[in-house]
C-alpha cells in the first residue's frame, strides 16, 4: 500500500503536462484521483493511465475560469469518492508579453484562472477536508515571481504572486482545521515548454545552462513525485512554504 492509500485528490488541469504528471505520481502512492480539465478526451486518457497504476480515477469536465461552477464540481467529486483530502491547483490560462502590449482582458484572465480559481476550489474543498480531520493544498506558482528580470512575464508573475500570498494566508487561517497549504514553483518539460524548446533550440539551451542541476524537470518523476511527497502524512508539519522545484535556478527569500 502506498503512503496515500485511502486519500482522495483533486488535480486541476490534469489532462496533460504537469497536471497529468502529478495525477500519476499521486496514483502511484495509492490516492484516488479526480481528474479535472476542459477536454474530455485528454481527461479520459489520464484516467486510463491512473487506473493502470492500480488507483481509482474519474474525469470531471471543468473550466476553472467559471468560478461559480466550482462548488458544484467539488461537490460531485466528494459524492463520487466519499470525501476530499488533497487539492492541487495546477490549471492556469493567462497571458505573456510586454505590459504595454497587453490588454486589460488578457491581464484579468490570468487572475481569473489563477488566484480566483484557486480561491474557489480552496473554499469549496475546505469543509470536506475539515470533515476528514484535515487535508493538504498545493498551489502551483512560478520562479518568474523572483527572477531579476521578469520582462514579458509580468502578468503571469503578478497572478502567481497573488496565489502565493493566498496560499500563505490559508496556511495560517486553516492550520487549526488540520489543513496544510503550500506552493511549488516548478520547471517542467510540459508540452508547451517542449514545443518552445524544439522551436527555439539555442534559447532553450541557454535556459538549460542556468539550471544548476542541468536539466528541465520531468512532469511526473521530478514534479509529481515531489507533490506526492509533500502531501503525505510524514510532511504534516510543513505549511505556508513556497518550494522551488526548478533544479536550483531561482532563489526564494
Amino acid at each position: 500500500m502506498g503512503s496515500l492509500s485511502g486519500k482522495v485528490a483533486i488535480v486541476t488541469g490534469a489532462g496533460q503536462g504537469v497536471g497529468q504528471g502529478i495525477a500519476l505520481a499521486l496514483a502511484s502512492e495509492g490516492a484516488a484521483v479526480a481528474v479535472l480539465g476542459r477536454t474530455r478526451a485528454k481527461l479520459d486518457a489520464t484516467c486510463e493511465l491512473v487506473r493502470a497504476r492500480g488507483a481509482e480515477a474519474e474525469a470531471f469536465e471543468c473550466d476553472v475560469a467559471d468560478t461559480e461552477a466550482v462548488p458544484a464540481v467539488v461537490g460531485r467529486v466528494a459524492e463520487t469518492f466519499g470525501g476530499i483530502d488533497i487539492l492541487v491547483n495546477n490549471a492556469y490560462s493567462g497571458a505573456y508579453g510586454p505590459l504595454l502590449e497587453m490588454s486589460d482582458r488578457a491581464f484579468r484572465k490570468g487572475f481569473t484562472t489563477g488566484p480566483f480559481a484557486a480561491f474557489a476550489f480552496m473554499k469549496a474543498c475546505h469543509p470536506h477536508m475539515k470533515a476528514r480531520g484535515g487535508g493538504s493544498i498545493v498551489n502551483l506558482v512560478t520562479s518568474a515571481m523572483v527572477r531579476w528580470d521578469p520582462s514579458t512575464f509580468g502578468a503571469y508573475a503578478a497572478a502567481k504572486q497573488a496565489l502565493r500570498s493566498l496560499t500563505r494566508t490559508a496556511a495560517a487561517e486553516w492550520g487549526p482545521d488540520g489543513i496544510r497549504a503550500n506552493s511549488i514553483a516548478p520547471h517542467a518539460l510540459s508540452p508547451g515548454l517542449k514545443w518552445w524548446a524544439e522551436t527555439n533550440p539555442e534559447e532553450a539551451e541557454e535556459f538549460r545552462r542556468t539550471i544548476p542541476l542541468g536539466y528541465i524537470g520531468d512532469c511526473e518523476d521530478d514534479i509529481g513525485r515531489a507533490v506526492a511527497a509533500l502531501v503525505q502524512p510524514a510532511m504534516r508539519y510543513l505549511t505556508g512554504a513556497t518550494i522551488p522545484l526548478d533544479g536550483g535556478q531561482a532563489h526564494f527569500g
